[in-house]
């Protein structure tokens, strides 16, 4: 009966709204943000949520579906706020910070609204344009310190984006070829004076999809391809890209991007790039302004990192060509929309199969956390995987280079393979393997 009864009332609802809009537009008035709704979380909460909308003034990058709030005062977060804003955000940071904003019009309060609207999210801020991160560094710093156990006020990040020196030699190719069922390469490139998707403006969107186009066409031979504006997809071409896993959606609600407003105006100025041989991916406008990817199926990371450096050193040529740089900044890297994708904001990953150590998943996750590796099973983290096949990559982003950050990778996969065999043979009746879950940390 509840769950009907949510239903018939959820229904009359969304058909008022169909109403509303029918009104409008045939000249019956205005509709305010009709798409636009607060979540429940807890009744206090909701209250103060609903007079904090109602008294926000409106803000230039308002749309029909959406609202930015202005919050008068720190919000009364409850305990399902579990975010490091939440903990960063004293009243007294609040107080000093609430009014700033940029020279591009993103507030404090523009950068809390997925934190407090989304309890769930465990970094709850997000930057709408580079000088966020000097402007609001008293809420970034402690967050990125927190999240990556990196402190920026005393350390500097390093770059390294030259795949001749990666180390992996025949052997380990072998063990890869043998093992490895895919590789991917990913991180995300920001390009300077164009606001960050939170905080974009049609101009700025469009602009940067025009700079991402350029560097496109400008792709050396093996890495030409095509981009797929997503406004202007065919169902062929759309279910094709979908088939591939290429394809990117509007963020829900209940995401961080959705609620931090990088979904307006979808879906004009993102689009969809891939070499013809699809070894090569570019996301324009996701979460960031460009998501660039190198993938093949195997185990070749030496041939798929060489090709994502690539793409990074084109983006950078075609930024330049335009009079601009990539948002890079000496102590905390690439920057970009959330805080837990600074530095190289790399993820470097192998799509592997271990039938033996798959049948312990917190052995594997004890032995992936000694060599700094986090690895996903088939419904995400701390979970099995189906037919042993795990998604193993680098489980740190900021403080190590690229090519430190792909070699530990490497070089932790090869271990992780070796512990695989020696446990194949155990059970093939080859004889005892002792605690292979346990291993000393390399310290120096």
């Amino acid at each position: 009966v509840e769950l009907v009864q949510k239903m018939v009332d959820g229904i009359t609802k969304i058909i008022a709204m169909e109403e509303e809009l029918a009104a409008k537009n045939a000249g019956g008035g205005e509709v305010a943000a009709v798409g636009f709704k607060l979540p429940e979380i807890e009744p206090g909460f909701d209250a103060w949520l609903q007079g904090q909308l109602a008294a926000s003034p409106a803000d230039v990058k308002d749309t029909d579906e959406f609202r930015y709030l202005t919050f008068s005062e720190l919000p009364p977060f409850t305990d399902l706020h579990k975010s490091l804003m939440r903990k960063t955000m004293t009243p007294e940071l609040f107080a000093k910070l609430k009014d700033v904003k940029t020279s591009k019009g993103y507030t404090l309060s523009n950068g809390m609204q997925a934190g407090v609207l989304r309890p769930h999210l465990g970094v709850g801020f997000t930057a709408g344009d580079e000088e966020c991160f000097e402007v609001f560094k008293e809420v970034i710093y402690p967050i990125v310190q927190g999240w990556h156990k990196f402190d920026p006020a005393t350390q500097e990040h390093k770059s390294d984006l030259d795949p001749s020196k990666l180390t992996f030699s025949d052997e380990q190719a072998a063990l890869f070829s043998k093992y490895v069922k895919s590789t991917r390469v990913r991180a995300a490139r920001n390009i300077s004076g164009y606001s960050l998707p939170a905080g974009t403006s049609k101009e700025d969107r469009l602009a940067v999809e025009e700079v991402l186009k350029q560097a496109f066409g400008g792709l050396p031979d093996e890495l030409k391809g095509t981009y797929y504006p997503l406004g202007d997809l065919t169902p062929e071409q759309e279910d094709a890209l979908q088939a591939g896993g290429f394809l990117f959606q509007k963020p829900g609600p209940m995401q961080l991007l959705g609620a931090a407003g990088a979904g307006r105006d979808w879906p004009s100025g993102r689009g969809i790039f891939h070499n013809e041989s699809k070894t090569v991916l570019c996301w324009c406008n996701e979460e960031d302004q460009c998501r660039i990817i190198a993938m093949e199926d195997g185990g070749d990371i030496k041939g798929v990192f060489g090709r994502f450096c690539a793409l990074s050193d084109s983006i950078k040529t075609a930024s330049e060509a335009n009079g601009k740089s990539l948002m890079y900044d000496a102590k905390l890297g690439f920057l970009g929309t959330c805080p837990s994708n600074l530095g190289t904001g790399l993820r470097a990953s192998v799509m592997i199969v271990l039938p033996e150590l798959n049948k312990d998943v917190h052995k594997l996750e004890e032995i992936c956390a000694g060599f700094d590796l986090q690895p996903r099973g088939s419904s995400g983290e701390h979970s099995a995987a189906v037919g042993g096949k795990w998604d193993i990559s680098n489980k740190q982003r900021i403080g190590f280079s690229e090519v430190e950050l792909v070699q530990k990778m490497v070089d932790g996969i090869t271990k992780i393979i070796a512990m695989e065999e020696e446990l194949a043979a155990k059970n093939a009746g080859g004889g005892e393997v002792a605690a292979v879950g346990f291993k000393l940390p390399e310290i120096e």
